[in-house]
């Protein structure tokens, strides 16, 4: 999925559980979260994107009518999707973050599977996992932080 994004030029930076794993954590998760920017033109590449992996929103009766397009995205700016590619959940901002723009600033580059993308940083990441006040957030955080107090440490952010 990253490397489709990517290949297609999709402005996002990812926040959840693959986030996590790029900086250490063991946290196994089985779909992709991220932050899309909402710019018009960026909107129409990933509606484009997920429309050809068939996108369809998970927990939804199958065969409901759904159409993967730029009016979706201005209805529904948060969606949790399943793909012909893997679980996917995208949103346009971050709960206790903000959208796109904001994260910028708060992520690094991470390179994994030959594909280049934006990630949060861990103290961005562990804010936004108090912010959601989801059990199963607030249960990753202590982890989290241990991540954060080893890279202190040792002088890495």
């Amino acid at each position: 999925m990253l490397r489709g994004l990517t290949n297609h030029e999709v402005r996002f930076v990812v926040i959840g559980g693959l986030a996590a794993a790029a900086h250490g954590s063991a946290h196994v998760t089985n779909d992709l979260d991220l932050c899309y920017d909402a710019a018009e033109d960026n909107v129409a590449r990933l509606a484009t994107l997920l429309a050809s992996w068939k996108a369809y929103p998970r927990g939804v009766e199958p065969g409901l009518p759904f159409f993967m397009d730029v009016r979706t995205f201005r209805t529904t700016p948060v969606m949790t999707l399943r793909t012909s590619e893997g679980d996917l959940d995208v949103l346009d901002r971050v709960t206790g973050l903000g959208a796109f723009g904001d994260l910028v600033p708060m992520s690094r580059e991470v390179t994994a599977l030959d594909t280049s993308f934006l990630a949060l940083d861990l103290p961005a990441l562990i804010r936004s996992k108090r912010a959601t006040g989801r059990r199963k957030d607030l249960m990753q955080v202590p982890e989290l932080e241990a991540l954060l107090a080893l890279r202190e440490r040792k002088g890495d952010r």
